[in-house]
């Protein structure tokens, strides 16, 4: 036993062929964790040969939930797909007592990854994990470890047998409501791939207070993308509430570069609300009118900038963020100096230095 294990520890820094010659006739059970995993490590970029495979295929099935992680993911990077019935073996048996059998969902995790990029279709096995919860101890309590396998789950479902986008739709609606906000988060993009079918549950859950902004700004995204032309008018009706989720829309609206987009964010502008005259507020709104890189919204910034108004120090800071080039920087340098404001060109040396050349 100790001089197997001092050969692997020898071996583990030498080529892969042997590595894996020496790994390949010695059981697992019989080798040092650390020298198991050095093993798996060694394969990690490698052509892999029949033993490095055979290797990969007892990794599998060990007990242990970083072995079979480990193993999982260099089957997914390998394209190894005849490891499928092993990989849902696998994932079937951390279920199994799965708070000590597989702590943090470490195994489950990496197997329903690399069983979804191998082409599972099987919704039986992606159904086991949507519907998976897994509580364990943290300090003060319990915590749900599960979210990330409920989000993986989620977009393998969408490939899979048997399921129309119908029976999708009703599968992923729970996660909406998931208490985990990375699995709200996942399961608003993985219902954005129903196209039209998802605008009316994206705008419903836009629409219920209470979420998080970060869910808000991927529902935003996602009904931009499915229709942009119906979509920008929701989503614009979000910024006269001058919080983070109206910051979420203006930055979702710039992104389209959309002149209807722009004027959205220009009528605000014009015609602002008790709740969007806060100082970082109009930040928001002059950051996101300048990425959407339209000429109209240069040409706004431009006139803050050379009346002086009281958004100009913003105005400018925007357009920085743009990492104009010499044309535009020579035209924000003009306009501050024709202000001759020392405040102004305190705020554009330090947000447009002059480089040394």
């Amino acid at each position: 036993m100790g001089s197997d294990s001092s050969d692997i520890r020898d071996v583990c820094r030498a080529p892969l062929q042997s590595v894996c010659t020496l790994t390949e006739g010695l059981p697992l059970s019989h080798r040092g964790f650390d020298e198991q995993m050095a093993a798996l490590d060694a394969l990690k970029g490698q052509t892999l040969d029949p033993p490095a495979i055979g290797l990969i295929r007892k990794s599998i099935a060990t007990r242990s939930n970083f072995l079979v992680a480990k193993a999982a993911r260099l089957a997914e990077e390998n394209q190894l797909a005849e490891f499928v019935p092993e990989l849902i073996a696998a994932f079937e048996r951390f279920f199994v007592n799965a708070e000590k059998a597989d702590p943090q969902c470490w195994a489950k995790n990496a197997l329903s990854r690399a069983l979804s990029k191998l082409g599972c279709r099987d919704k039986d096995v992606f159904l086991r994990g949507l519907h998976h919860h897994q509580m364990e101890p943290v300090w003060g309590g319990r915590s749900d470890s599960a979210g990330a396998l409920r989000a993986n789950c989620a977009h393998a479902l969408m490939g899979c047998e048997g399921l129309i986008a119908h029976d999708i739709l009703l599968l992923l609606l729970d996660l909406m409501a998931d208490a985990d906000k990375a699995v709200r988060v996942e399961a608003v993009r993985a219902i954005a791939q129903l196209d039209d079918m998802a605008v009316p549950v994206l705008r419903l859950r836009a629409l219920i207070p209470g979420e998080d902004p970060e869910v808000l700004s991927v529902c935003f995204s996602a009904l931009l993308a499915i229709n942009r032309d119906a979509s920008i008018a929701f989503v614009a009706r979000f910024l006269e509430l001058g919080d983070d989720a109206a910051a979420e829309a203006a930055f979702a609206l710039a992104e389209t570069h959309e002149p209807a987009a722009l004027a959205g964010l220009l009528n605000l502008r014009q015609h602002p609300t008790p709740a969007t005259t806060e100082p970082w507020y109009a930040g928001v709104l002059l950051s996101a009118i300048a990425l959407t890189r339209l000429p109209h919204a240069v040409t706004y910034l431009m006139a803050l900038i050379e009346s002086e108004d009281r958004d100009a120090p913003a105005a400018i800071e925007a357009l920085a963020k743009l990492s104009p080039g010499a044309e535009l920087r020579a035209r924000i340098t003009q306009a501050v100096e024709d202000t001759s404001s020392p405040r102004l060109k305190k705020v554009l040396a330090e947000l447009l230095p002059v480089s040394a050349s």
